[in-house]
Formats: C-alpha cells, structure tokens, sequence
C-alpha cells in the first residue's frame, strides 16, 4: 500500500472526519459480507483498513506525512544517515573492517546483507533483518458483529465467536458508531509468521424506539392529558434503565426535556444527551373527558401565524 491517502481517496490535508467518512463508505462497499463471490474486494478491504488505521493515529500520520514511515507503517529510509550503514563519517565501504570496526566482522557472513542493500537474489517483499524475507503472517479474518443500540450507547461487553470455535468478550470502544472497526491483534489465521488479525465490523441495529442523533439518544414519550396541564413526575427509559423526569405544568405536545450524559460516548470521554419529546397522547372517545370540557374553548388563536 504505497499512500494510505490515495487508498482512501482523500486529499493529504483531510480531516479526521473526512477520513473516517471515507474509510465507512469504502468499508460498507467492500465489506466481504457484501463481496463473498469477489476476493479483489476482501483484499481491497483490508488495504482501506491499514490505510485507515495508519491515517487514525495522529503520530502514524504525521510521520508518514514527513516521510519517515511507509504505508505500511515501516521505516521509510532504514539505512539513512550518511553511508550505506548510516556511518556518514566518508571512506565509503571497506569490508576489511565493516566501517571503521577494524576486524571486529571476520568470520560473520555477510552475504545476507549485501544481497539486501544491492539487489541480491532474494526479491522484493516483506524483510527481516538486513534483506531477509520475513515469514508471512496468516490471513486477516472479518467478523460482522450486530449490537443493540442500547448496548452501543452504554458500551455492553459483547460476546463474539472466532473461526476457532474460541468465545471472547469485546469492550466496545469509546464512540463506537455503525461501522465502526475492531482490530483484535492475533486472531485471525496462522501462518508461519504469526497469526492474522480478526476485523471486527460493528452493525448497530435499530430499536423499537430510541433513535440516534449524532451522539444523542432521542425517544418520544407519550403523556397523559392531566400530567401535561398538573405536572407530573414520570418515569423514562434510558439506554441504561429509568430514571424519574418532571414534566413541568402546562406542557404541550412537542416540547423537549434534556437528560445530560445520557447519550453515546464521544471519543474525547464525554457523552452526548438524551433528548425526550413529549407527545400528549388523547384517550379514544373519551365520554367523561367530553363531558368536562363541555362548554370550554381556549381563547388563544394559535394557527394566526399561518395566516388561517
């Protein structure tokens, strides 16, 4: 992956919002879920993920940007600094001495090493060490994990099930959204380097009645005619169980009461609001109800502003 920007489509100078925005579209159209049948797309998956990764960590980015990392996160320039050994002291190459060590290298084979700095018969590729092609790790596998949003609001340990038959418990991270990636280091496929990596898509699922709204939670709450005109104190539920609100007298239809830090948490540690609307809920055919309003109108011309 030569430049994680590209990789993304996104200009050097984008923001972390506009990559994030970059990296969700590109991850839904590529997610293997959608691409069984097309193993281009699971690879280009995985390359919109490192890019991401790398571009997320403000360090990463910032020494990819001056050069200093890869794509890949490796080193850029790992035998910078003057000679071919970072000696920068003149004289060149003597393989008598190794730079100056006198003969302090006798007896070391250096073979691996000059095939590495001059193009020896190793290939390209992953290193390790002065040239050594490196064992390649196992395959990164995808998982596509659905949360309530409940559960993602208040950041519920989720149970997942790997490949392996294995069952681990998942802290959801801090502004976990729909989309969002988990990166769980070594469990993905083996391979003689080491094992992959599982990549976790969360999947928020849509609840009967809370909504999302950035990062807060809204509900419409039914009240009854007499606990809007008296006040009342009512319960609500919250994404974390019912707490106890007042609805102040003489509440109408429409109104919003605010209950702080109710909301989805932000990557900063704070969290967003839930916001409760009021619906005053009539019973049908109310007889009684009828009889006691008989004979009253409210004088207040309230459609005025309309012009009707």
């Amino acid at each position: 992956m030569a430049d994680p920007y590209a990789t993304l489509g996104v200009a050097r100078n984008a923001s972390e919002k506009d990559i994030k925005s970059a990296y969700r579209k590109l991850a839904k159209e590529l997610h293997p879920d959608r691409n069984k049948d097309n193993p281009k797309a699971s690879e280009r998956f995985s390359d919109v993920t490192r890019a991401y990764d790398l571009l997320s960590d403000k360090d990463k980015r910032a020494q990819f940007d001056r050069g200093e990392i890869d794509g890949e996160g490796n080193p850029a320039h790992p035998f910078a600094g003057g000679g071919p050994f970072g000696g920068g002291g003149g004289g060149g190459f003597r393989p008598e001495g190794f730079g100056g060590m006198g003969g302090a290298a006798e007896g070391i084979d250096l073979s691996d090493l000059f095939d590495g700095l001059f193009g020896g018969g190793r290939g390209a590729g992953p290193t390790s060490g002065f040239g050594r092609r490196a064992p390649p790790k196992g395959g990164n596998v995808s998982y596509r994990l659905k949360v309530s949003l409940t559960d993602s609001a208040t950041r519920a340990a989720q149970r997942i099930t790997l490949s392996d038959g294995k069952t681990i418990d998942l802290k959801l991270p801090v502004g976990v959204e729909d989309g969002t990636q988990m990166r769980l280091a070594g469990k993905g496929e083996p391979g003689p380097g080491g094992n992959g990596d599982a990549l976790v898509t969360i999947a928020i699922e849509p609840h009967a009645f809370f909504k999302r709204d950035g990062d807060n939670l809204r509900v419409d709450l039914p009240i009854t005619l007499d606990e809007a005109v008296n006040g009342a104190k009512i319960k609500v539920p919250t994404a974390d169980g019912a707490v106890m609100l007042t609805v102040a007298p003489g509440s109408s239809s429409g109104k919003t009461l605010r209950l702080k830090g109710k909301g989805f948490s932000r990557k900063d540690g704070s969290c967003g609001d839930q916001l409760v609307t009021l619906e005053i809920e009539l019973p049908p055919e109310d007889a009684d109800l009828a009889k006691r309003l008989e004979g009253w109108r409210d004088p207040r011309s309230l459609r005025a502003r309309y012009g009707v």
